[in-house]
């Protein structure tokens, strides 16, 4: 039925005659066409946004290269100075020193049969090296037997004690020699009698270096209670080197033996006795059930020797017109320039042991 004017449908709206007329609707292209240069222009910030990130990121990354390469060129630096001082990569040394030293502790202390393998290392390893130094320098010794000849001298030093430690560094210096007398046989071997008489005391020198002295720390180390003797006495040396290292570095102005060892002060030997007293002291009252007063004499003796020790391997490597004995230890240069210290001293510590102990 028709609506009258002015009246509303049933859905509450005004009639058809007063609805306004649609807009019009504007093509697809149109729209498109409006809105590309807004979207070029997004397009540009984003890219230029991009490239500030990325120049901002780069900017930092060479900073932070540049500090690490800056840093870096001043601890080599200052690991040059110390090496200068110290004639030796001081990092690298500790390091293998620390690794040396929780071998030997842990050796000593959980099961004291397992030193005999530390113990036969050390000496077979440094036997070889000092023969070949020997070697090198043009005496021939043969270095089979010179190692085998060192590492039997450990177990019999620890089950025969000392009759057959003696026994057994006598063996090894008549079969390096034997060896040596069997080689003539070979042209390539061959030499005069001076020269054989200078290999076989070549040998023999090696065999009383090395095996002879390092029988010491065994035959401590069997005693009953002497792991702590053996524990002692290797504190004690460390101490010292670090007691020299540390007085000679900021107080040496004396040179203690200049053709020798250009780099021990006299300074640097009274710090060390300093220290040794004092490791000395603490060992002797914490370690090892003596009176204090036993430290006066342990400390300084020790420190003597490892001095000596020190001294002697010096001596012997500007004989043979070389700066390590090897090159197998990081920072330390071979087995016996670490050992030069211990091997002496711990004769003096199986000395001490016998008449206080």
């Amino acid at each position: 039925m028709p609506q009258a004017p002015g009246e509303t449908d049933g859905a509450g709206g005004r009639a058809d005659a007063s609805a306004a007329p649609p807009s019009p609707v504007r093509p697809a292209p149109s729209l498109i066409r409006d809105r590309v240069p807004r979207i070029t222009a997004l397009l540009r910030r984003g890219r230029a946004r991009r490239a500030g990130l990325e120049a901002r990121a780069q900017a930092t990354r060479d900073e932070i290269r540049a500090q690490v390469e800056h840093t870096r060129a001043q601890l080599d630096a200052a690991n040059e100075r110390l090496e200068a001082r110290a004639g030796r990569n001081l990092p690298l040394a500790t390091a293998f020193g620390l690794v040396l030293g929780v071998s030997m502790l842990l050796s000593l202390i959980l099961v004291k049969e397992l030193f005999m393998i530390v113990a036969g290392a050390l000496i077979g390893f440094t036997a070889f090296e000092l023969a070949s130094a020997l070697r090198f320098a043009g005496r021939d010794v043969p270095r089979i037997p010179t190692v085998l000849a060192a590492l039997a001298v450990v177990p019999a030093a620890f089950y025969l004690g000392g009759g057959g430690a003696w026994l057994a560094f006598l063996g090894g210096v008549a079969v390096v020699a034997l060896w040596r007398t069997v080689e003539l046989v070979r042209p390539s071997h061959r030499s005069g009698a001076r020269a054989w008489a200078r290999d076989v005391g070549a040998g023999t020198l090696v065999q009383a270096y090395v095996p002879l002295l390092g029988l010491f720390a065994v035959l401590l180390t069997a005693e009953e209670g002497g792991e702590w003797w053996t524990l002692a006495f290797l504190i004690v040396v460390i101490v010292t080197d670090i007691g020299a290292y540390v007085s000679g570095l900021l107080l040496g102005r004396h040179p203690m033996a200049p053709r020798i060892s250009p780099k021990k002060t006299w300074e640097g030997f009274v710090g060390s006795v300093v220290f040794a007293l004092v490791a000395g002291i603490l060992l002797s009252l914490l370690m090892l059930g003596q009176p204090w007063w036993f430290g006066l004499v342990l400390g300084p003796a020790l420190a003597v020797s490892a001095t000596v020790g020190d001294l002697a391997e010096s001596m012997i490597k500007r004989d043979l017109g070389i700066k390590d004995i090897s090159t197998w230890l990081p920072g330390h240069g071979g087995f016996l320039d670490r050992l030069d210290s211990i091997l002496p001293s711990a004769a003096v510590a199986y000395g001490l042991f016998l008449v206080f102990a």
